[in-house]
């Protein structure tokens, strides 16, 4: 719901930023490893109890996944690279409610429907996508992106929002992820219901 707003502000810099990188030979693919291993790395630090501090790099993986795009953009886009950034990006939605669940074990019932949810939600996303791309379909609302954007209740400005309060407030990951996790189910839905109008 926010993405297009989020993208207004944050392209121009980024957009820089890539230049830059791209200029000093930094591949857009290094810059996805980079934010993939960020994104590990504050989930194993919040399994190991600290969710403040995994702040950190939690924040440095999203901007990481900001600046490859930038960076493809700067020089040239392919379809691995796409496809490389939106299986980082589900890993790493993955791995931050796991990351919760092990940390403590009255997190395990809303970690597992927390990841159900994504799961549906994502393939909503997804879906939607690849007939998309069968149809011609695009847009740059959100965006240059390699894969048709289907915007939502939630995309990836409210789970990140989402993903900084559980971090800073733990002991509240159990009701906090109930209310996310409903609102993904509420996203899919309005998904295949936009989908049943326009793909039939």
């Amino acid at each position: 719901m926010l993405d297009i707003q989020a993208r207004r502000l944050i392209d121009p810099p980024l957009n820089r930023a890539g230049r830059a990188l791209a200029a000093r030979g930094v591949t857009a693919n290094a810059v996805t490893v980079i934010g993939l291993s960020l994104g590990l790395a504050a989930a194993a630090v919040i399994a190991l109890g600290a969710p403040g501090w995994a702040l950190i790099p939690l924040l440095a993986s999203r901007l990481m996944d900001g600046l490859d795009g930038a960076v493809a953009r700067a020089t040239h886009r392919t379809d691995f690279g796409g496809y490389f950034d939106i299986f980082s990006d589900f890993v790493f939605y993955g791995a931050v409610p796991l990351a919760f669940g092990i940390l403590s074990p009255q997190n395990a019932l809303p970690a597992a429907f927390l990841l159900f949810t994504f799961y549906v939600n994502g393939t909503s996303f997804l879906g939607y996508a690849i007939m998309a791309e069968k149809r011609g379909l695009e847009t740059s609302a959100q965006g240059v992106k390699s894969l048709y954007y289907s915007a939502g209740l939630l995309e990836g400005t409210e789970t990140i929002g989402f993903f900084v309060l559980i971090c800073l407030l733990p002991d509240w990951f159990g009701p906090l992820s109930w209310i996310f996790g409903a609102l993904c189910l509420v996203t899919a839905t309005a998904r295949l219901a936009n989908a049943r109008t326009l793909l039939t």
